[in-house]
């Protein structure tokens, strides 16, 4: 069983967590109503995805 014959430094604990950053979601608008949505999904104000009604909306 691995273990730590020395203490971690704080630098190398966080070169290890450097990719455990929070991204911020990619946002694209609606090309029909210009909503704001993510990509590649159906917009919930109209019901569009790629120029065609996908979905009935209230």
């Amino acid at each position: 069983m691995a273990v730590a014959q020395r203490r971690t430094s704080k630098s190398r604990r966080n070169m290890r967590r450097s990719h455990h950053a929070l991204k911020i979601p990619t946002v694209t608008t609606c090309p029909k109503c210009g909503k704001p949505l993510k990509p590649y999904t159906i917009c919930k104000a109209c019901g569009f995805y790629n120029g065609k009604k996908i979905i009935n909306v209230k």
